[in-house]
């Protein structure tokens, strides 16, 4: 063999060794997550800050909701202390999946769109689409809505699932949009709206002299926590936490809390 043809491959040797040594890195980096976070003491969760009642600014100047309890709880259960990084829908996915967050707590739905870039723990709250009206007005099942007046927006999910249970004598009032249909309820032209639990959030924390709340449930759609591609040993350990607080009540009491009913029976992932 010439001299050339040792020196090449001496070389093809050294690079095959440093691309295992980098490969080797990398599969350690992929799973490092949990220890990265239990050696510095701190775990990043994105959390929303303009999304009632998830994730919202309060009077104090301070993050509340539903999605900022699941973190800090699951803060408090890792012994570490968190660091809420406000996202927004657009970002919070591209977020988790460069690893910028650990965790991403964020009204996040399943789909298999989704899973092709990152992984998701099991189910911690409810996202829904429910009847709303004043404390005052007795509505305990779909019957009651008979000869009520429900605001809607135009076509939206709500009014098509609501005409499905609902009574005949049920009174839509139709909307441009979601915005206009709120507005017609705080108004006060309609005796129920049916709509979102986020908007309903905002509607109810932009207007406590209404004194409304949840009444119904129309369609459910479970939020789950995003996290980064093969960062197993975190994802495994926050179902561990997801499941206790299922088992002792607490996500039944964050969900009554803040969304007016319990979590109820939420879907697990493998």
């Amino acid at each position: 063999m010439t001299p050339a043809a040792i020196f090449s491959r001496r070389r093809l040797t050294l690079a095959l060794a440093a691309a295992a040594l980098l490969g080797g890195t990398a599969a350690v980096h992929a799973q490092n997550a949990l220890d990265k976070v239990t050696q510095t003491k701190t775990i990043k969760i994105a959390v929303p800050t303009d999304y009632p009642p998830y994730g919202f600014v309060g009077l104090d100047l301070k993050p509340q909701g539903l999605d900022i309890a699941m973190a800090e709880l699951i803060a408090k259960q890792l012994g570490v202390k968190l660091e809420m990084v406000p996202v927004t829908s657009a970002n919070r996915i591209p977020y988790v999946q460069t690893k910028q967050v650990d965790l991403v707590i964020s009204t996040l739905g399943k789909n298999p769109e989704r899973l092709k870039v990152i992984d998701f723990t099991h189910a911690y709250a409810p996202f829904f689409q429910g009847v709303y009206a004043s404390k005052s007005l007795q509505i305990k099942s779909f019957d009651d809505l008979a000869n009520k007046t429900v605001a809607v927006a135009k076509g939206a999910m709500e009014e098509q699932e609501l005409a499905k249970v609902g009574p005949a004598s049920m009174q839509f009032k139709r909307y441009e949009d979601q915005a206009a249909s709120t507005a017609a309820f705080v108004a006060g032209q309609t005796q129920v709206i049916a709509t979102s639990v986020s908007n309903a959030g905002l509607m109810m924390q932009k207007n406590p002299q209404l004194n409304a709340e949840y009444k119904l449930l129309i369609k459910d759609s479970p939020n789950f926590i995003g996290v980064a591609k093969g960062e197993d040993a975190l994802r495994m350990k926050v179902n561990e936490i997801i499941l206790a607080a299922k088992k002792d009540g607490t996500l039944d009491a964050m969900a009554k809390k803040w969304l007016g009913r319990t979590a109820g029976d939420l879907p697990l992932t493998e």
